[in-house]
């Protein structure tokens, strides 16, 4: 398989590849629920251990297993047995984590390994963790473009066996990584690439910022309301002082004249 080729197909797709406007709601559903602050910062501790982008790894749980933390990253499986299917004989694992390292780093295609994390080389390595079957058939893998304009049918209904009227009903990694905002374009117009950490790290410290002033509020709130009590006292006085002296003054003008 010519990988290099297949790097260039892919990267052509993502520039054309549009979703329409009655899958969008759905893909930016659950690129909402990948990039959310809780998954973040867990796909973010597995990318400090392995090196493979944080939003890679969130898009293969959510291919793999519907992201439930309970299963192996390499084929969905429970954690805590063995796994039957490809890569088999991995685990038991104790956390999700653990599986996914292993996941990452000691099963095929060996993702951590990778050095190209361009669109072309991202998209290409998540083609090869489903297999490069549809790339032999010179077809679009709807484990990357199912839900977009770039795949229309045709699916591998278990091993060896392509059904070419299935279709791939799940959302594809190619669209979410779209609406999780991985590679967009930097506003200086060169042309360089950003992946979607920024959007996830802000909302994740807006997310914490917003939790530590409702915290400081809710032990404060008793000095808080001291603080209004008195502050209230004093703007009262202050009024009474002004509409006494006010009033003295009228009193004066009136006995002058």
């Amino acid at each position: 398989m010519d990988l290099v080729q297949l790097r260039k197909d892919n990267k052509n797709r993502w520039d054309t590849c549009h979703v329409s406007a009655d899958k969008g709601p759905a893909f930016k559903q659950v690129a909402d629920r990948l990039s959310a602050a809780p998954a973040f910062n867990r796909y973010k501790a597995v990318e400090k251990l392995t090196g493979v982008p944080w939003w890679f790894i969130a898009v293969v749980h959510e291919r793999e297993a519907s992201q439930n933390w309970n299963t192996y990253l390499g084929n969905g499986q429970a954690l805590d047995k063995k796994t039957t299917l490809v890569p088999k004989g991995r685990g038991p694992f104790k956390t999700w984590e653990e599986g996914a390292v292993d996941a990452l780093v000691h099963a095929a295609p060996y993702a951590a390994k990778n050095k190209d994390w361009s669109i072309g080389g991202a998209l290409t390595m998540l083609e090869e963790y489903n297999g490069l079957g549809y790339a032999q058939m010179e077809k679009p893998s709807p484990y990357l473009w199912a839900g977009t304009d770039q795949y229309e049918k045709g699916k591998y209904v278990g091993d060896h066996e392509y059904s070419p009227e299935t279709v791939d009903t799940q959302l594809g990694c190619a669209g979410l990584l779209k609406f999780m905002g991985v590679f967009k374009t930097a506003p200086t117009g060169a042309g360089t690439l950003v992946a979607a950490t920024t959007v996830a790290a802000t909302a994740a410290t807006t997310a914490a910022v917003g939790a530590n002033h409702w915290a400081w509020f809710t032990d404060h709130w008793s000095i808080l309301l001291i603080a209004a009590i008195a502050l209230g006292i004093v703007i009262d006085l202050s009024l009474a002082i002004y509409n006494n002296e006010k009033n003295q003054l009228k009193v004066s003008n009136v006995n002058i004249h």
